[in-house]
């Protein structure tokens, strides 16, 4: 019943949430990625320098790839940043590759409708024509002059594809800028603020996450500042009522909520028309930290698989052959009860699945080969935790007890003996998940999540059905159960062992 409800609560969760699809992700091997290459764009116009490249690899692995089994990849080229993404999603990699420098500003005055100007972009891939549009940028939008400031306001392009400034403000100095397109109506008219100095930026936040709060119907961004921004926050808002705060992400606002009361406690939420995803993706890039560099992203291009499909089907092909070869083994060697064999492992494998599918979902894991052969092994411990089980029923059995009798007796020694080699299994697998990266992590996240539920099928499933098994007249029979030889072994024992005591 347990097992049951468990299948059913997992399945009811692939079947009823999310895109309602039973298919897991699948790795770039298996099905092909997208790549986008971000291009460093530095103020003074000169080559990134390599600590800087190497720490805005680091916090993209752990934007895109934050638990290690996403399957996707961040190399370095040059002044570029290649980022590799399974699936056809490129839209994903260019939003990962925002530099996601977070700043709290003051509103200063009223924001103002963004007038209608013709002016020319900036060609930031040039980076002698990047390193004088930040600096203009900077000598108006940043000025402290009001006159100059008015200038900046009725000179800003907002819909320019990319702000030079974007993620090279200078947070001491005010800042001419626009409010981002809104997702849900992108000809919505835009605004141009003039905000102050910032007073809490993207380092303070210790944490960030994403969802509905009570009482609202729109996603937002939940962010836990650190000890002393939440002091300055709380402070700010004590003295600020009736004002608005905003902010900035790379130089955009993203919300410029009115202050009503103080706020304390450390916490705060951002809302801004998300969507779901849009909120977990801005979630998850405050929380790993801003970029040490502003990044121009390029198209986006397909990569094909590197494996394939022909490489997919002959691993599973593989998994199957050695699964029908446990089960002939099992029907030939245990006879009925290999029956339940069979069926311990078919509901393992579904289980399996429902939860790969799940994982896909909430956390990002793509299934690439290496996950397919982590699942392969620990299948098989599945299959060697029965015969341990079965071998101590026959243990039982050979001194001389009943099928009924010897399953209780059997499982209680069993039992340990299962606990401990998946015990053992289970730690090589987080033990080799926490040292490896790559492929290597993706098998041993499989390795251990099967181990994992080889416990959970053997002791809410194949347990209850050998008991219940016990008690039948069926599965008691010798001829079925495959125990004929090893009961008439007890026979033998108990007939010796009365004859000793009469004598």
């Amino acid at each position: 019943m347990a097992f049951g409800a468990i299948l059913l609560v997992v399945f009811g969760l692939v079947f009823f949430t999310g895109d309602h699809k039973p298919t897991p992700k699948l790795g770039i091997d298996l099905q092909g990625g997208t790549t986008v290459t971000l291009q460093a764009v530095t103020p003074d116009g000169q080559p990134p320098k390599s600590d800087q490249m190497e720490q805005a690899r680091d916090i993209l692995n752990k934007r895109v790839n934050g638990l290690g089994v996403s399957g996707s990849e961040v190399k370095i080229n040059g002044s570029n940043l290649v980022i590799t993404v399974p699936g056809t999603d490129g839209d994903q990699a260019r939003t990962l590759g925002q530099t996601a420098q977070l700043k709290v500003r003051p509103v200063l005055g009223t924001p103002q409708p963004a007038a209608a100007v013709n002016t020319p972009v900036p060609d930031l891939a040039d980076p002698a024509a990047a390193k004088k549009a930040i600096d203009e940028a900077k000598a108006t939008r940043q000025s402290t002059d009001p006159e100059v400031q008015k200038k900046a306001i009725a000179a800003l392009n907002c819909a320019w594809p990319s702000d030079p400034i974007a993620g090279n403000d200078d947070p001491t100095k005010p800042l001419i800028t626009c409010d981002r397109p809104d997702p849900a109506d992108p000809t919505k008219a835009r605004m141009v603020y003039t905000l102050g100095p910032a007073i809490i930026d993207g380092q303070s936040i210790k944490n960030a996450s994403s969802g509905i709060p009570d009482k609202s119907a729109q996603y937002v961004v939940t962010l836990d500042f650190t000890g002393d921004a939440s002091k300055v926050w709380a402070e700010f808002t004590s003295n600020n009522r009736g004002k608005q705060a905003a902010f900035v992400l790379d130089s955009q606002v993203i919300t410029s909520p009115q202050i009503n009361e103080p706020i304390t406690g450390g916490q705060t939420q951002i809302s801004g028309s998300f969507t779901q995803k849009s909120a977990a993706e801005l979630a998850g890039v405050l929380k790993y930290g801003s970029l040490p560099l502003s990044f121009k992203a390029g198209t986006a291009q397909t990569v094909s698989a590197t494996l394939g499909f022909e490489s997919l089907r002959a691993g599973l092909i593989a998994g199957l052959i050695g699964l029908a070869l446990v089960l002939v083994y099992a029907l030939v060697y245990y006879r009925a009860l290999g029956v339940l064999v069979g069926l311990s492992l078919t509901m393992s494998i579904a289980l399996i699945y429902g939860l790969l599918v799940l994982l896909g979902r909430w956390i990002g894991y793509s299934l690439d080969l290496s996950g397919i052969a982590g699942i392969i092994i620990g299948i098989g411990m599945t299959a060697d935790s029965f015969v341990v089980y079965f071998e101590r029923i026959k243990d039982e059995i050979r001194e001389g007890r009943s099928f009924r009798s010897a399953v209780p007796r059997g499982w209680a020694s069993a039992r340990r003996t299962i606990w401990t080699g998946n015990a053992v299994s289970l730690l090589s697998a987080v033990v080799l998940y926490a040292l490896a990266v790559g492929d290597v992590r993706g098998f041993a996240f499989t390795l251990g999540l099967s181990t994992a539920l080889d416990i959970v099928i053997v002791f809410l499933l194949t347990h209850p059905l050998v008991h219940y098994a016990s008690k039948t007249e069926f599965f008691a029979k010798p001829s079925m159960n495959g125990l004929g030889a090893v009961a008439a072994i007890g026979r033998e024992r108990k007939r010796a062992a009365a004859t000793t005591g009469e004598a």
